[in-house]
């Protein structure tokens, strides 16, 4: 790592950033490419702020391979506010969706969308505390629905999809928030995919929905101007001033992952990075990781001593050490490390390390 004084921060997110990214904002901070002013002072009807954002648009849709047939809106509200926004343009078809509850982003969802039509709870892991990810055979699901939605990776119990629903036609609208661009995907398997981007992608307020263009202006009348995909579209996500900086940063961010080798590179890092963190808590007989195999996260790992002064132990002592962030959700307790792509390999290899000598030294 370049600067010394910079800690490994295994946050959840806001989580860290790539050093270069960084680096590179700095350097362009009061005067971006002689324009003689930051990116957070410029108009966003500027011609130079247009050309942010239009390679930005571009840069990403090829990082993910986006076909032309699918829309990039850049919308604010967090994924919270898409909990809304999905019903309300997207359940008019049918007036009923189906949801899968794993986790809690995926109940809040569940919950929200059920102010606005006939939902119906497809699948929910609750009986085992979101250990793990329900199989296709488990999933109820109706065949008169608008779409089915679920959340592919689980921040808080360290959860992750490794499969693609099959729905037989019906659309599939996926959060992506925590695993966006850390493996390649199959864009066209989904009717729409949203995250937000305060994990793998750019700084907290920018929030990315990505939306096939039959699914467009089907909105319920009441759809605020604001949540309506189809007015954001056709504005091409100018309708109001949008998250200028954060979409300037996320242009860097795909920069950087080109520069990695693309998603199918940093997916290899990624597997390489959980295989380590997973293989060092296994072989520990102090600490145990609860998520069942087949559904553990890569993006995070959650792992506790059974002990909530040993886990406080370690959580200080790692602090001290230079990794933060450690403490697991208060809905779980114990650790988690969220190890996005902009974690390097190397802070992983430090906190095993550092598994091994706290097990060793208590």
């Amino acid at each position: 790592m370049a600067n010394q004084d910079r800690v490994y921060n295994f946050s959840a997110g806001p989580s860290m950033l790539p050093l270069e990214v960084l680096e590179r904002a700095g350097a362009e901070i009061t005067n971006y490419q002689g324009s003689g002013m930051s990116v957070m002072e410029m108009s966003h009807r500027s011609k130079a702020f247009q050309k942010i954002f239009d390679d930005t648009q571009a840069k990403f849709r090829s990082l993910l391979n986006i076909p032309n047939n699918y829309k990039i809106l850049f919308m604010q509200g967090g994924a919270s506010t898409q909990f809304s926004a999905i019903p309300l343009n997207l359940i008019g078809k049918t007036g009923k969706a189906d949801y899968v509850v794993t986790g809690n982003f995926s109940n809040l969802s569940y919950k929200e969308a059920k102010r606005f039509g006939d939902i119906h709870l497809a699948a929910n892991s609750e009986d085992k505390n979101h250990i793990y990810i329900p199989s296709q055979e488990q999933l109820d699901l109706s065949a008169d629905a608008s779409y089915l939605h679920y959340c592919a990776n689980n921040t808080i119990y360290g959860t992750e999809w490794q499969y693609i629903p099959e729905t037989n036609g019906v659309p599939i609208c996926c959060d992506m928030s925590s695993d966006i661009m850390s493996r390649t995907i199959d864009v066209e398997k989904f009717g729409l995919i949203y995250a937000g981007a305060q994990k793998n992608l750019a700084p907290a307020g920018l929030t990315i929905a990505i939306i096939r263009d039959d699914l467009l202006g089907n909105e319920l009348p009441s759809t605020p101007v604001m949540m309506n995909y189809k007015t954001i579209a056709d504005k091409d996500s100018m309708y109001n001033t949008p998250p200028c900086w954060c979409i300037y940063i996320l242009g860097l961010v795909c920069d950087w992952v080109e520069s990695q080798g693309g998603v199918p590179a940093i997916e290899k890092i990624k597997g390489n990075k959980a295989s380590m963190l997973y293989n060092t808590l296994d072989a520990s007989s102090m600490f145990n990781c609860p998520t069942e195999k087949g559904s553990r996260s890569d993006m995070n790992v959650v792992f506790r001593t059974g002990n909530d002064e040993l886990d406080a132990k370690f959580v200080s002592e790692a602090t001290a050490a230079g990794l933060t962030t450690l403490k697991g959700h208060r809905n779980v307790g114990g650790m988690r490390a969220s190890i996005y792509n902009s974690m390097p390999t190397e802070g992983v290899e430090k906190l095993c390390d550092f598994i091994r000598t706290f097990e060793k030294n208590n």
